[in-house]
């Protein structure tokens, strides 16, 4: 571990209870190792963008942005109608959706070609940064969807599909677990010993994420239903896991190793929390306060749209309440809003899109890996009373550093396919290709790509399209979810 990594206070330990992706501290804790790795590899991958065109560049430009960013909160913010407060009866079915345009075929392959380079034939596992051996579930969770996708796309061949699926599967069943309990948080991909983040060679458990193993658990599901000859595979991962204290009265719970100690805390806020729950809740797990989308929610409006956040913030919970493009997108790409209402990310997608109509600056904002100092960031619509900052999960803010993410862009496309979402694509096509995957995402103030190449961007990339061509949540195309034909 790098000496510039501090451990987070004993508050901080419900790190995962923030709702966001463990390799937050991975790409915070090898920071020195890091970033010799990832100077070589933007330098390695270098690409000339298309010159940005954009009214608004420079220090000047991003005060004026910062102003009306400032300026665009009004607290308490108008509120959803209890009338519009469902999950879908129905699954949600994007337009435009059912035939992949070329741009979108090699955008796919684009984003496969991550995964060619970092799959670990020997164990199935892939890194969850570009070259980096160590990978965490929710990491190893995006391949699972990058292989059914590139499977389905005709990327790959049958055989290939699997090949790797069935290494990748079991691999997964019988990889050492914390306490022999659950998955550990991070795993060296080439060795499978539980190791702490940036630390290769060490065995060290240091706990399991709920969130995490609640988004494997939905992808384990699509994997047996859609495929009845891996289904005993798939079903022997989640065989493998002791998963009673994964759960408690309702809710998720995580664990934490702190100066050798064990804390065992409640997970998730609003977003991450039910997405989470939604597969947990498919192996039937009790998490049925997880589920629960309104007790803890409030509105704040940021240009005029009022939206979603938790009210359990850092202040009165120890744990930030990040507002994310994310959890959304992958609750309407997997389960067509069976998790959480459309009508908030309808209005967190509207946020966005106004922010663009007042400053001119696309904007498409959730957590990832940078390419700098500190390595990763939650970019969110609304944190901790903070209306679009970009902080990290120790409360350190950098919105110098926020950008438009590609994951997120690609994402809200086939979700609404609308004149913004359009205008995200295109950008993110013009900007971010690298011929090893596509880069996470492009700095605002800095007028330059973000250059880190990562499993996630580039897993959630590919089955947003893999969404896209199916034209159905992939929960439902899947069979994992029957759907009740319409009364005529």
């Amino acid at each position: 571990m790098s000496s510039d990594f501090q451990p987070p206070p004993k508050s901080l330990s419900i790190l995962a209870s923030v709702g966001g992706v463990v390799t937050a501290v991975i790409a915070i804790a090898i920071l020195n190792v890091w970033s010799k790795q990832l100077s070589e590899t933007a330098s390695r991958h270098s690409v000339q963008p298309e010159k940005v065109q954009h009214p608004l560049s420079g220090a000047k430009e991003a005060e004026i942005v910062a102003s009306l960013d400032a300026k665009s909160v009004v607290l308490p913010g108008q509120p959803i109608p209890k009338n519009q407060l469902t999950v879908a009866v129905i699954p949600y079915i994007a337009p435009g959706v059912g035939k992949l345009t070329s741009e979108e075929t090699t955008t796919a392959s684009q984003a496969w070609s991550y995964f060619q380079r970092n799959w670990n034939d020997q164990t199935g596992l892939v890194n969850s940064v570009d070259g980096f051996a160590s990978v965490s579930m929710w990491d190893q969770t995006a391949a699972i969807a990058a292989l059914v996708s590139a499977r389905k796309l005709n990327i790959i061949p049958a055989a290939e599909f699997e090949a790797k699926m069935s290494k990748m599967l079991k691999t997964l069943a019988s990889i050492p677990l914390y306490k022999g309990e659950l998955p550990n948080k991070v795993y060296n991909t080439k060795t499978l010993v539980p190791v702490n983040y940036g630390q290769l060679e060490k065995r060290e458990e240091i706990g399991w994420s709920a969130i995490d193993l609640g988004r494997m658990a939905i992808w384990l599901k699509i994997v047996g239903a859609k495929y009845p000859e891996l289904r005993s595979l798939s079903t022997d991962v989640w065989k493998h896991w002791q998963v009673k204290r994964l759960t408690k009265n309702g809710q998720m719970y995580g664990t934490a190793v702190i100066k050798g100690k064990e804390e065992y805390n409640q997970e998730g806020r609003l977003g991450y929390e039910n997405y989470a729950a939604y597969g947990l809740k498919l192996w039937g797990l009790d998490v049925k306060q997880a589920l629960d989308y309104q007790s803890h929610a409030a509105f704040v409006d940021l240009y005029g749209q009022g939206i979603p956040y938790d009210q359990r913030d850092y202040k009165n919970s120890g744990a930030n309440n990040y507002v994310l493009s994310e959890p959304y997108i992958l609750d309407g790409i997997e389960t067509g809003f069976q998790a959480l209402p459309k009508a908030y990310a309808d209005r967190i997608l509207a946020a966005q899109a106004a922010r663009y109509e007042a400053t001119k600056q696309l904007t498409a904002v959730t957590e990832d890996n940078l390419d700098r100092p500190p390595y990763f960031v939650y970019s969110s619509l609304f944190v901790n009373g903070e209306p679009w900052a970009t902080i990290t999960d120790t409360q350190q803010q950098h919105n110098d550093l926020r950008f438009l993410s590609a994951k997120a862009a690609i994402g809200w496309h086939v979700l609404y396919n609308t004149t913004y979402t359009s205008q995200l694509f295109h950008f993110v096509q013009a900007n971010l290709n690298s011929k090893d995957g596509w880069y996470n995402g492009f700095y605002e103030s800095l007028r330059q790509p973000n250059k880190t190449l990562t499993a996630n961007n580039n897993g959630v990339i590919l089955e947003s399209l893999l969404y896209k061509q199916v034209g159905q949540p992939l929960t439902v195309w899947a069979g994992v979810i029957a759907i009740a034909p319409l009364p005529h």
